[in-house]
């Protein structure tokens, strides 16, 4: 029989089973999977928030369990750029507000590689993610909210504003752009090293 309720902690049941778990401001070193990995069956939100998480050596590898897991919330931790995630196509929503995530390619690529299907990415508060709030312009704002739509096409809300297809198509042409030239700096830098390349031997040639 399920015992669950919808949108908070399950109450103890006989089979004490829980689709919402909580493990925030208990200022953990390390994740509790041996109380997590129980839920596999049925956890759906995990709230790790506010602790002292950080990786490599505290990357949330074995997560990857949790095969119906929606929602994984990281906020106020000491993640980094680098953090390392299982493979988990089942969580649509990620929120790691207030890390130390400063590169924000890096980052992106993994979220992206890791979480196929999500929808709802929040990332304020660190250094990748320039707002009013620590700093950032707002043309550093909007380049920043670009770079990471154009990256996740199914993405439907970036920290707190829902994407909207205006700005999705834009999304998509910077990011061509961007690839173009970089592809245009390319050749260009190929051709001025065959051709200094050619002058090197043209010059040995007539030394000779």
């Amino acid at each position: 029989m399920d015992h669950h309720t919808s949108g908070q902690a399950s109450q103890p049941c006989h089979t004490t089973s829980f689709q919402w778990l909580s493990f925030a401001y208990q200022s953990l070193t390390e994740i509790p999977y041996e109380t997590i990995l129980m839920q596999t069956d049925t956890l759906e939100v995990l709230d790790l928030s506010y602790n002292l998480l950080e990786d490599p050596y505290r990357n949330p590898a074995l997560l990857g369990q949790l095969e119906k897991l929606s929602t994984l919330i990281l906020d106020s931790n000491n993640y980094t750029s680098h953090v390392k995630f299982p493979y988990m196509p089942s969580v649509t929503t990620v929120c790691i507000n207030k890390n130390k995530i400063n590169n924000l390619p890096v980052f992106v690529e993994e979220i992206r590689r890791k979480f196929p299907n999500i929808k709802i990415l929040s990332m304020m508060n660190n250094e990748a993610a320039p707002s009013y709030f620590n700093g950032g312009s707002l043309t550093q704002y909007k380049d920043y909210r670009q770079y990471v739509i154009s990256q996740m096409p199914g993405l439907k809300i970036l920290d707190d504003t829902e994407v909207l297809e205006k700005e999705r198509a834009q999304a998509r042409k910077t990011y061509r752009l961007q690839q173009s030239s970089h592809s245009s700096r390319k050749r260009k830098e190929d051709s001025c090293s065959k051709q200094l390349l050619m002058r090197k031997k043209s010059n040995t040639v007539i030394g000779k």
